[in-house]
């Protein structure tokens, strides 16, 4: 099955060339990009956040399987949904998916389900994806949608995919796709962030998750990097560094209601 764009034109350009030069000037020039396990990059439209998303992909190597999660902003379908076969277009062409990783993953990890439709719509994964081509053409993706899930359930869905990886015997890039704070005045969403970040930097996915509930915090894509996290500690991580933060403010100049970006790496 091949998954058609929903937001080139809107989140991105709709034109190939002018896709393809707008992403290489956000991903600054790196003498050694490094293999890492996972990273954190933010999903707006490219104008507000790519530049924070293109200095983190650029820091590492990406390898030929990806595995995107992010956040189902529709709501639509499984609450834990895996695109299984077929390919994603954008305007600079098909990206593979990776059929034999998604099929290992849902025998493996219970909670998954394969589910296209979870994906028509869901902009979070599809703004990775043209940075991925650029960086590497030949690379496939798994992309993994999620709903809202029990702090239980994803760290046991973390877990299984975290090992689900290590057995599967080949490098794979985790991305957890989402933004931080949204709308409220620019310093309120940066204390607020940090909280959060705090948990990512000490690779806490169940303090993550309990921090943005009882805070409050409006980060989108925490479900996406909780389980990110969970999966990278059955990988081995012992680190995690803090690319940039910033936030909508910084390109508009108001700081009034912003929405917060980071990006952060894990290794």
């Amino acid at each position: 099955m091949q998954r058609s764009s929903a937001v080139a034109g809107q989140f991105y350009p709709s034109q190939p060339d002018v896709l393809r030069q707008t992403v290489e000037e956000l991903l600054p020039k790196v003498p050694a990009p490094q293999p890492v396990i996972g990273v954190m990059v933010p999903h707006a439209g490219y104008v507000y956040s790519g530049a924070i998303a293109g200095e983190t992909f650029a820091r590492v190597q990406i390898p030929s399987r990806v595995v995107i999660i992010g956040p189902n902003h529709r709501g639509v379908g499984h609450p834990a949904a895996v695109f299984p076969a077929g390919s994603w277009l954008t305007p600079l062409g098909e990206a593979a998916v990776d059929g034999e990783l998604a099929d290992t993953l849902l025998a493996e990890c219970p909670g998954l389900s394969a589910d296209p439709e979870a994906h028509r719509f869901e902009h979070s994964l599809e703004v990775q994806v043209p940075f991925i081509q650029v960086l590497n053409p030949q690379a496939a993706i798994v992309p993994i949608c999620l709903g809202h899930l029990r702090l239980e359930d994803l760290l046991a869905i973390g877990k299984a995919l975290g090992g689900a990886l290590a057995r599967f015997g080949q490098k794979v890039l985790l991305v957890a796709s989402t933004d931080m704070t949204h709308y409220e005045p620019g310093d309120i969403a940066r204390g607020k962030d940090h909280l959060a970040l705090d948990r990512v930097l000490a690779l806490d996915p169940e303090g993550l998750y309990r921090k943005v509930c009882e805070r409050r915090i409006s980060m989108c894509g925490f479900m996406p990097t909780v389980l990110m996290l969970a999966a990278a500690a059955e990988l081995g991580a012992t680190t995690a560094s803090l690319v940039r933060y910033g936030n909508s403010g910084d390109v508009t100049g108001d700081q009034t209601e912003v929405v917060g970006y980071a990006g952060v790496i894990v290794a």
